[in-house]
């Protein structure tokens, strides 16, 4: 696989496709994790002679230009990260971007206007992936966030620059999201939660095969709850799933994988009260019960189970985390991965939610990965073949 560090810049212009997709309030960047996830290759590229041209999309905004859309903030934001001005194109194709972009001097960085604002980014046309790659003479895809998805700006412009490799972030994502599960250091752990089962269960099927424990809470283990036969209230689940639930668990009595379930829940009967109800065991739910967090029976099995491990990959919280009183499952597993990683663990949180709950507590540094992509993540995981990555020949 080719890497940043084999490619010499000679007066190159690099082309980087960065995921600056960040979280925005009121005109100004909200969480700049991403930013600063891309600045490694960044320096890189000018500290070794070569000037930058970068493009990333922000929001959807369905190929129409949108001021609230607009990269600008993000801009300020990265010229305090590099303590340098840089230019910025409010059209990323226009012959004077392109123009702006073939006149930099080394060192210098140039940011493009929102990919998005044009149709031909998320249809990977062929004449809109031409006009960007004019940006560069090698193209660099440090974007992991999308790299689920074949757009014009990270498998298009491959068509058109011959020296394209990963970034930094990129091969880093690679290293933990696809090769250390390969033959991780066990007992090894995977901890889903989140809402949606749809998207996570290709892990289970997965995992279920190759994992000491699947750990399953959050709203996706009513599924399985509901499957099994309780009663679940009115929490949420999805009923064309229930048979799929079924085949994972008669599945895993089959393998040698244990499959943990919540054996004991925090309800409310209104969630917008922010308040719990009660804790009930599984099978003492009440038909007018929401199921809002794991409560502290299993609290406790799961993360005695996560510092019994030494490769845990955890993707999605146990609770409603928006909700104080409903975070404190996420919040116990959180703080069980650090312990684990504090002991010579290997923890890889698969982004989203999952890690900005790891933020919210200080347990960034905690932890040995935090993945930025959250779609791309969970497919890498599944094992599927991710789009951009087979375009620079990763796969």
């Amino acid at each position: 696989m080719r890497s940043l560090e084999s490619l010499e810049f000679d007066n190159d212009r690099a082309l980087i496709r960065v995921d600056f997709n960040v979280p925005m309030s009121e005109g100004k960047v909200a969480d700049d994790f991403r930013i600063q996830a891309a600045l490694p290759s960044i320096k890189h590229c000018i500290d070794h002679g070569a000037s930058v041209v970068l493009m990333s999309h922000l929001g959807r905004p369905g190929g129409v230009p949108s001021e609230d859309l607009s990269l600008m903030p993000v801009g300020e934001t990265l010229c305090d990260h590099l303590e340098m001005s840089i230019k910025f194109s409010h059209d990323c194709v226009s012959d004077d971007a392109i123009d702006v972009s073939h006149e930099l001097q080394a060192g210098e960085v140039h940011l493009l206007e929102n990919l998005r604002f044009h149709a031909g980014e998320t249809k990977n046309d062929h004449d809109f992936s031409s006009r960007l790659a004019q940006h560069g003479t090698c193209f660099i895809n440090d974007a992991f966030g999308t790299a689920h998805r074949a757009h014009a700006s990270n498998v298009g412009v491959t068509d058109f620059l011959q020296n394209c490799t990963p970034g930094f972030l990129m091969t880093e994502e690679f290293k933990f999201l696809h090769s250390a599960v390969i033959r991780p250091k066990r007992p090894f752990t995977i901890v889903l939660g989140g809402a949606k089962i749809g998207t996570k269960l290709p892990l289970v099927t997965r995992f279920i095969r190759e994992a000491d424990n699947v750990i399953i809470g959050g709203g996706m283990a009513f599924s399985f709850l509901k499957m099994a036969g309780y009663e679940i209230g009115k929490s949420i689940y999805d009923d064309s799933l229930l048979q799929t639930a079924k085949q994972i668990v008669e599945m895993s009595k089959s393998l040698n994988c244990e499959f943990h379930l919540p054996s004991d829940i925090v309800v409310t009967e209104d969630i917008s009260s922010g308040q719990d109800s009660a804790v009930r065991k599984v099978s003492e739910i009440d038909v007018n019960e929401i199921g809002v967090d794991i409560g502290p029976e299993t609290i406790d099995q799961f993360c005695e189970t996560i510092n019994g491990s030494s490769t845990v990959i955890w993707n999605g919280p146990m609770g409603i985390i928006e909700t104080e009183a409903y975070s404190g499952g996420t919040k116990a597993v959180a703080e069980a991965l650090a312990q684990m990683t504090g002991r010579g663990g290997l923890s890889i949180i698969g982004g989203g939610d999952s890690a900005s709950a790891v933020r919210d507590l200080n347990l960034w540094n905690e932890m040995t990965h935090i993945s930025t992509g959250g779609g791309a993540s969970l497919e890498l995981l599944a094992g599927k073949e991710l789009p951009a990555m087979k375009a620079l020949e990763m796969v």
